[in-house]
């Protein structure tokens, strides 16, 4: 979530005519993420919770696509740029590995 907060403080900066594109767009990516993991969790089997994270991860991908526009658009610097991407690659790798994690659940619960 915290990673949410500073999306939004930094997309303040971005040119005003960004407001209803990229702005945007990059700010559903993120609120996306913590979303569809928090749905997710109340479901009742982890193959539906899956999909929850399968989608927060491909809000994660799309959510580095924004930053990657923003970056060529000299809307971040390269420093900021690589710090934010850095942390958005942590967050596939978690999520990858916690759908991993419940596929190789529900395979052992199969069996």
């Amino acid at each position: 979530m915290n990673l949410v907060s500073e999306n939004y403080k930094l997309t303040k900066t971005y040119p005003d005519f960004e407001r209803f594109n990229l702005i945007s767009q990059i700010n559903r990516c993120a609120v996306s993420i913590p979303s569809n993991i928090s749905e997710g969790s109340s479901k009742s089997t982890n193959r539906h919770f899956i999909k929850y994270l399968e989608n927060s991860l491909g809000s994660a991908f799309e959510w580095e696509t924004q930053l990657i526009v923003s970056h060529n658009e000299n809307y971040l610097d390269k420093e900021k740029f690589e710090e934010l991407e850095n942390k958005i690659l942590q967050i596939q790798k978690m999520i990858a590995s916690f759908i991993d994690n419940l596929g190789n659940q529900s395979l052992d619960s199969s069996i």
